[in-house]
């Protein structure tokens, strides 16, 4: 670790979902549907969500400013999360210098399996003056809950 970035174990793992980092604050108000979720965003965000063994084309699932997010957002909206989502667990572990690992569970009706599901998903953050600018988020499982 770089000693000129020192963190305590406090400041390390985990960071509950109560914690207002960049991450946290975009994750909240997506779950709420919330445009506020722009004014958390960097204009230079970089934006990409992959799938660990999956068929789905998530190629379109990547975006490089805010006016992209739009797009990436609401075709999420319209074709991954019609019935919007339910964050079921939601925790970081700063990693130092404005990098975050993310640890995010969610509960939401997905239409390409025509039920409820759970998903835990992976992601890797980076925020600079309060906002996000980088994120990777690697969805690790999807599985039916009804």
């Amino acid at each position: 670790m770089n000693s000129a970035f020192p963190l305590s174990q406090s400041e390390t793992f985990p960071l509950a979902r109560t914690e207002r980092i960049a991450i946290h604050r975009v994750l909240d108000l997506f779950e709420k549907g919330s445009p506020e979720l722009f004014a958390e965003l960097s204009d230079q965000i970089d934006f990409r969500i992959d799938h660990y063994r999956d068929e789905t084309d998530v190629s379109w699932q990547v975006a490089s400013s805010p006016a992209d997010m739009a797009i990436v957002l609401q075709r999420l909206a319209r074709e991954v999360f019609p019935k919007g989502t339910h964050v079921l667990g939601l925790a970081s572990q700063a990693l130092g210098q404005g990098w975050f690992f993310t640890r995010f569970e969610q509960r939401f009706f997905y239409p390409v399996k025509d039920c409820e599901c759970e998903s835990v998903t992976y992601i890797v953050s980076h925020e600079s003056d309060g906002k996000l600018d980088f994120f990777r988020e690697t969805v690790t499982t999807i599985v039916e809950t009804s």
